[in-house]
C-alpha cells in the first residue's frame, strides 16, 4: 500500500520529536502492509521553521536509519497550506510536490471555516501546473454543510483524500465519518490516507484498518485508493479507472470518470 500523508519526519512539525519516534512510526506502517510514506509536514504559518529545501534530504537520512527488513520508503512530500502556496516560488511549489516531481500537490483543508474565496484560491495553484490532492476535506464543518462544494471542486479537477481517523470514529453519527463514507460511495474520493503523527496510540498510520473499514461499502474501490490511485499520484500520471463495486447512494451525484489526469 501507499500513504500518501503522514508526519513521520523527527523534530519538524507536530509530528514525532526524536528519530526513535520516527523509527517505531515506520515500523507500525510497515506492519499494516505500507511500503511507501509520503513524509508531509505542514507549511504553514504557525510552522515557521519548516524549510522546504531540507525535506529530500530529511527523507534520505530518515531511510538511511530504517532498520534491515523494514520494507518501506519514505519519500518527500509536504501538506501545504494555501495561503502559504500564493507566497510560494515556483521552486519551492516543486520542493513541496509528491517526490519533488512538480505535477502533484498536497493541499491542507482549514480547520475552521473555509473561506468564501478557497476554491479560486486552489483553482491559482492549479493555474500553476498541480493537480490537487485535498486532505481531510470531510473534517472541515462547512464542506459537511455543503457537500456540493466538493463535488464542483472534482468536476474541476481536484483530487480529494478522506483520511482513516474519520473512518475509525467510535461515533457512528460522526459528521466526518458520514461525510467521508458519502465521498466514497459517490466515487468522489480519490485516496484514502492515515494523516498519521506517530507510531503509538496517538493517530497511527492504520492504513490498513481504514480499508477495512470500507469493506462493506466498497472493498475492492478502497484497495484502489490505497494501491493503484496513489501511484498514479506520485506518478504524476492519469489515475487508473477504479472497480464497480460502490454501495449506490441514496443520493447524490456520481461523476462519470475520473478527472485531473495528466498522461
Amino acid at each position: 500500500m501507499i500513504d500518501l500523508h503522514s508526519h513521520v519526519l523527527p523534530g519538524l512539525d507536530d509530528g514525532p520529536d526524536l528519530i526513535e519516534g520516527s523509527i517505531e512510526f515506520v515500523r507500525a506502517a510497515a506492519a499494516q502492509g505500507t511500503t511507501v510514506l509520503a513524509a508531509t509536514p505542514h507549511l504553514r504559518d504557525d510552522y515557521p521553521d519548516i524549510r522546504v529545501e531540507t525535506l529530500a534530504d530529511d527523507c534520505a537520512w530518515l531511510n538511511e536509519q530504517i532498520p534491515a527488513g523494514v520494507n518501506l520508503q519514505v519519500v518527500p512530500a509536504a501538506e501545504v497550506d494555501v495561503f502559504w502556496a500564493q507566497r510560494a516560488t515556483d521552486e519551492q511549489l516543486r520542493l513541496a510536490s509528491f517526490e519533488q516531481r512538480g505535477t502533484d500537490l498536497l493541499v491542507e483543508t482549514p480547520y475552521g471555516p473555509v473561506p468564501a474565496g478557497f476554491d479560486d484560491l486552489l483553482f491559482q495553484i492549479s493555474m500553476r501546473g498541480y493537480r490537487i490532492l485535498l486532505a481531510h476535506p470531510e473534517r472541515n464543518q462547512s464542506f459537511q454543510r455543503e457537500p456540493e462544494r466538493l463535488r464542483s471542486m472534482v468536476q474541476r479537477g481536484i483530487l480529494l483524500q478522506i483520511t482513516v481517523p474519520s473512518l475509525l470514529r467510535r461515533d457512528k453519527a460522526s459528521r466526518s465519518r458520514k461525510l467521508a463514507i458519502e465521498l466514497v460511495r459517490e466515487g468522489l474520493a480519490h485516496n484514502l490516507a492515515s494523516d498519521s503523527h506517530s507510531g503509538g496510540s496517538f493517530r497511527p498510520p492504520a492504513l490498513r484498518e481504514g480499508v477495512r473499514a470500507l469493506g462493506d461499502i466498497a472493498p475492492a474501490y478502497a484497495e484502489w485508493m490505497v494501491t493503484e490511485a496513489p501511484a498514479a499520484i506520485l506518478e504524476g500520471s492519469r489515475l487508473p479507472s477504479a472497480p464497480h463495486d460502490l454501495t449506490p447512494p441514496k443520493r447524490g451525484l456520481r461523476l462519470p470518470g475520473w478527472l485531473g489526469g495528466r498522461g
